[in-house]
């Protein structure tokens, strides 16, 4: 059995809800709590690990098991774009360089050796090592280029939200009406949506006078969580965003 979700509008939903809580968490557990980012690291890392552990052993895909990896992954990677900025110094743009070339390399050793980047086909340990390497490097990714291009073009929140938003569009375009690889536009999106949940959660969470809605880290961070965990039980019931072995919908028309 394929290893992780179908690619439906509850992935989508689910996905930019965890990118939104990778930043909304990482920022409370730095802060809030006082970790500060590298303790913060080394225990969302550790918790990522367990997670990982048991997706791996699983001979299928159980929704609360990958997207519990998911959201973990997503944490992680803030932090690992976090920690050269802001205790290194690093500029922005030295880190979207970094994790872009990790990113193509990633994906020419998986294509190299597997020939296909789809995810249709994670059925073997090998392919969804490649497939959770390349996820955390596109949050990685994702989080640095966002806050360079927020960073250079001076942005709100509200605007960061729909320049993203409109990308993404395009990209759904590119694909459905103009019929674009969809490998390829599956993995820009995904990119994509790194930032777009940043920028929301950073709408959602920030103090008013400094253009956000005032709900706070902790608020922001509960009210997705809940969102995502009433999704993910769903799914879990419905069984609406599983992959059968033949690449087909499991068991969507008998949900």
């Amino acid at each position: 059995m394929n290893k992780v979700s179908q690619v439906t509008i509850f992935f989508w939903i689910i996905k930019v809800l965890c990118t939104t809580i990778g930043e909304t968490a990482a920022d409370f557990l730095d802060s809030n709590l006082g970790l500060g980012l590298t303790s913060t690291t080394y225990v969302m890392g550790a918790l990522l690990v367990v997670a990982l552990f048991f997706q791996f052993r699983l001979e299928r895909y159980v929704p609360w098991v990958y997207w519990l990896a998911v959201v973990l992954i997503s944490v992680v990677g803030t932090l690992i774009t976090d920690n050269p900025t802001d205790n290194a110094g690093v500029p922005l743009e030295a880190t979207t360089a970094v994790f872009a070339v990790a990113l193509a390399a990633t994906f020419a050793a998986w294509f190299t050796v597997e020939r296909t980047l789809s995810i249709h086909t994670i059925v073997t340990t090998r392919r969804e090592g490649f497939y959770w390497l390349a996820i955390l490097f596109t949050f990685a990714l994702g989080t640095a280029a966002g806050d360079l291009v927020a960073e250079k073009l001076n942005l709100g929140y509200g605007v960061s939200v729909l320049v993203f938003a409109a990308a993404i569009a395009a990209v759904a375009v590119a694909r459905f009406a103009l019929a674009a690889n969809a490998v390829l536009t599956f993995w820009i999106a995904y990119i994509l949506t790194r930032p777009l949940g940043a920028s929301a959660g950073d709408l959602l969470s920030q103090p008013r006078d400094e253009g956000g809605l005032g709900l706070g880290t902790v608020g922001t961070t509960v009210i997705f969580l809940v969102a995502i965990v009433g999704l993910v039980a769903y799914l879990t019931v419905r069984h609406r965003d599983e992959i059968a072995p033949d690449g087909l919908q499991g068991r969507t028309t008998q949900a």
